[in-house]
């Protein structure tokens, strides 16, 4: 045996000191890292310098949580409950998020942020971990056909223009969406008006622009910078906007019928009538858009199965093909999109995961999971929300700015 493999040699008691942990190459390092989910990722990268600044050229595997939002009425409405799924059982509560965030709402999600709105209609964005908030133009700021006008009473009055009469609508913020790049803070925020159009703002602009023709605003999914746009007017069109320029660009229009199906009858279900009563775009990992239809049996409103179809192929650009089976995929609902699925982000292929409140011999709100296979739906958390005092759940996918 050679002296460099001498048990009491220096380079064999350098190897077994702690030391050596921080001496490991880079792209050892930076392999391991990429196998790491969120948590465990925010744990290693704190091991030592070196671990830290391998940290820096990786990114972790996206897993989605689940947020949780305290009833109004709660003491404690300040914070809200994350709910990491590689931990079972185990619930993390957030800071304080301020006396605002508690008489605000959430209507969308984006990473670690959400998309809040207050009672007199202000909206901004908030970093669920940092409490970092960007302030959103002015919600009457509208630059367009459509006038928003604010009240004394701090209520709003819309003013479309038609045959030289002015009338007015209720405010409604239909399927809002935005995204959020974590390093520059460059933001999209889109949000339909109601049934009369969309709107858009970016980081620097002080007002909303409206997207032209975009009335009857149904649903929306924003991803790789793209807006998936379907609207519910007698044309059921369906368009796609390229927003990678400084003006967004229509790069494709169809035609998809996004809700009002009634069944009498459906295979493998019982005879019962049903009825769609939401319908969702949601975009897969390959860029391809489907329809997601929530039906429902129409005297009891209990949600019996999902129809799934596929409205735009990235491949052939035009296909509309009811969809059996999502491979190894699996669809979030809330998020609008699918995510590759195996033990590791802890999803089921071939499934449905939704929230929402679905109603049998007690009302539940909650998070499900229906299988396209087994056409079978489960809770996927068993919460208990009136103890917890929690009002929803969403799932997001936990994201933070390397440092």
């Amino acid at each position: 045996m050679g002296k460099g493999h001498e048990p009491s040699s220096p380079k064999r008691l350098r190897r077994d000191t702690p030391n050596s942990w921080s001496e490991l190459p880079l792209d050892l390092l930076t392999s391991l890292f990429e196998r790491l989910s969120f948590a465990n990722f925010q744990r290693a990268k704190s091991v030592c310098s070196s671990w830290h600044s391998a940290s820096r050229q990786s990114v972790p595997i996206q897993i989605p949580w689940l947020i949780l939002f305290p009833e109004e009425d709660n003491n404690n409405n300040n914070s809200c409950t994350l709910f990491n799924p590689e931990e079972k059982g185990k619930v993390y509560k957030t800071k304080d998020l301020g006396v605002e965030f508690a008489k605000s709402v959430c209507t969308a999600t984006y990473g670690s942020w959400l998309l809040m709105r207050d009672p007199p209609y202000n909206l901004y964005i908030l970093n669920l971990f940092t409490r970092e908030r960007i302030n959103l133009p002015p919600f009457e700021s509208q630059l367009g056909m459509t006038k928003i006008e604010r009240t004394i009473d701090d209520q709003f009055r819309i003013s479309p223009h038609y045959n030289g009469r002015e009338y007015h609508k209720r405010i409604r913020i239909q399927s809002p969406v935005f995204w959020i790049d974590e390093k520059t803070k460059d933001y999209v925020v889109i949000w339909g008006l109601g049934s009369l159009c969309v709107v858009y703002s970016k980081k620097g602009d002080k007002c909303w622009n409206q997207i032209p023709e975009s009335s009857h605003c149904h649903h929306m999914v924003y991803k790789d910078h793209k807006l998936y746009l379907s609207k519910s007017n007698y044309k059921y069109e369906f368009r796609i906007f390229d927003f990678s320029r400084e003006i967004p660009q229509q790069t494709f229009q169809g035609c998809v019928i996004m809700q009002g199906l009634t069944l009498n009858h459906h295979p493998g279900q019982p005879g019962y009538p049903f009825s769609t009563i939401d319908t969702k775009l949601v975009v897969t990992v390959t860029g391809d858009v489907l329809k997601v239809d929530r039906i429902v049996e129409r005297n009891t409103r209990i949600c019996r199965f999902f129809d799934v179809y596929k409205v735009y192929s990235s491949v052939s650009y035009k296909k509309y093909e009811k969809v059996e089976s999502l491979g190894n995929e699996a669809i979030l609902l809330d998020l609008g999109i699918t995510m590759l699925a195996n033990d590791i982000v802890g999803l089921e292929k071939n499934s449905i995961y939704f929230s929402g409140t679905h109603t049998k011999s007690e009302v539940i709100n909650d998070t499900f999971i229906f299988s396209l296979e087994t056409q079978k739906m489960d809770l996927v958390h068993k919460f208990d929300c009136s103890s917890a005092q929690l009002s929803s759940a969403r799932r997001f996918l936990p994201s933070f700015t390397q440092t």
